[in-house]
């Protein structure tokens, strides 16, 4: 019984900060708190044998988010066009839905990429415990996050506005 109220006060105070992460994970909120479950429930089976449950269930979330992406990935097929979506987000045009910009450019890295930044940046981890979740060396984490940023540099959606409505 001990267990089971451990485990109980464990998801009433850290819900909300693993929905957050498996949102910036999944860019989905459906998939985001779907991923929160299945890793809660895989945390159940072990709890008894978890010394730090927050850093257990967060990599859980990495891991399965990679997963759910691998079987996804084997699902799709190529197409003659790109879906509209993707034609139409190169017009100049800004909507009040463009202030999502970071995310859509968080979205657009590799899934290792992302996993970095966010537990990084996001999070506010050390690379030290962010090897540790993603069971890699700091190295890893250190390649990976230059890697990240430098994509992030590049990408049409941080760009800076255009100069057009600028008085000289």
């Amino acid at each position: 019984m001990a267990e089971e109220s451990e485990f109980n006060e464990f998801v009433a105070a850290r819900s909300q900060a693993l929905v957050r992460s498996a949102y910036l994970l999944t860019q989905d909120e459906g998939r985001a708190e779907d991923l929160v479950q299945t890793a809660l429930t895989k945390a159940w089976f072990a709890w008894s044998r978890i010394d730090d449950p927050e850093a257990y269930v967060r990599r859980i979330m990495v891991t399965t988010s990679a997963s759910w992406w691998r079987r996804r990935w084997i699902r799709e097929s190529p197409t003659d066009e790109p879906p509209a979506q993707l034609r139409d987000s190169g017009g100049s045009e800004a909507t009040a839905d463009e202030g999502q910009d970071l995310w859509t450019a968080i979205g657009r890295l590799p899934r290792r990429q992302r996993a970095v930044v966010v537990l990084r940046y996001l999070e506010d981890r050390t690379e030290t415990d962010t090897a540790q979740l993603l069971g890699c060396s700091v190295g890893t984490v250190k390649s990976q996050c230059a890697k990240a940023l430098a994509k992030l540099r590049l990408d049409t959606a941080l760009a800076p506005a255009s100069d057009e409505g600028s008085v000289s």
